[in-house]
């Protein structure tokens, strides 16, 4: 079983993603995030993310962009330049399509980015092909 994280502070989006997920037959555990900081917390088991039963270490984080506090520019920049964290894949998976931060993605150590799909037929296929690239095609460290 894989665990995935999503930082994202959509509601609908966390929703829509996990419905997904479920639809593209991945087995996996889904934990949310809502902003870059509660992203750190989980990563580094702080606060409400102390018991590691409740925050396993994720095997791929899906990282929306533009969230309050710590946005996602900058928790990706924290992770990617952390030992301990930086081996984690992270796709980016926003509504942005600027290329500004397409290239800042990858300057900082993104694995992917991908343009949330508007329509749910698109999201269950973006989800398939993340399974089948990251749990079943490429080998992760561990």
């Amino acid at each position: 079983m894989v665990t995935i994280l999503m930082a994202d502070d959509d509601d609908d989006d966390c929703m829509l993603a996990s419905e997904a997920l479920t639809e593209s037959s991945l087995q996996c555990e889904l934990y949310f995030v809502k902003d870059g900081e509660e992203l750190m917390d989980y990563l580094y088991q702080r606060g409400k993310y102390t018991n590691s039963k409740n925050a396993p270490p994720p095997d791929l984080i899906l990282l929306d962009l533009n969230m309050p506090k710590k946005d996602g520019r900058e928790a990706l920049r924290e992770i990617k330049t952390n030992p301990t964290f930086k081996h984690i894949p992270v796709v980016v998976l926003t509504t942005s399509k600027a290329e500004e931060d397409i290239q800042l993605s990858y300057v900082l150590g993104a694995n992917s980015f991908i343009i949330k799909p508007v329509s749910f037929t698109s999201l269950v296929e973006v989800m398939k092909t993340l399974g089948e690239y990251w749990f079943k095609t490429v080998e992760l460290p561990y």
